[in-house]
């Protein structure tokens, strides 16, 4: 099976041509090397896939003809990806941050705000 089909039936993208497009643009690798879209994987395989969320890495368990239903395509992988880094928390970048329920921020709230924003 090819591997920007097995792609798609598990769900790592949304549509084929993505799926070819990360293939042809190096972010797709089958057992360590680089895998263009017509490249062939069996169960057993490891893919590592680099995309907006991070990097992933799956062992193919089963191949899948079509586009499947979530809870059916993760029956095709076992997900060994390393886990998402934190997100930062509220105030990491420098902004107030008020109290759930405190009300509206104050005037001196606001112009500090306005300052952090270059207003």
């Amino acid at each position: 099976m090819r591997i920007d089909r097995w792609l798609l039936a598990a769900r790592v993208f949304k549509t084929r041509p993505l799926c070819q497009q990360a293939c042809e643009g190096g972010r797709v690798e089958v057992n360590g090397t680089r895998a263009n879209a017509h490249k062939a994987v069996r169960a057993g395989d490891r893919v590592r896939i680099r995309t907006e969320r991070g990097l992933r890495d799956l062992e193919i368990l089963r191949l899948g003809e079509k586009r499947l239903p979530a809870s059916e395509a993760e029956l095709l992988y076992a997900d060994h990806s390393p886990p998402p880094e934190p997100r930062p928390g509220p105030g990491a970048h420098g902004l107030p941050v008020a109290e759930r329920g405190a009300g509206r921020p104050s005037k001196r709230d606001r112009r500090a705000i306005s300052r952090l924003r270059g207003r």
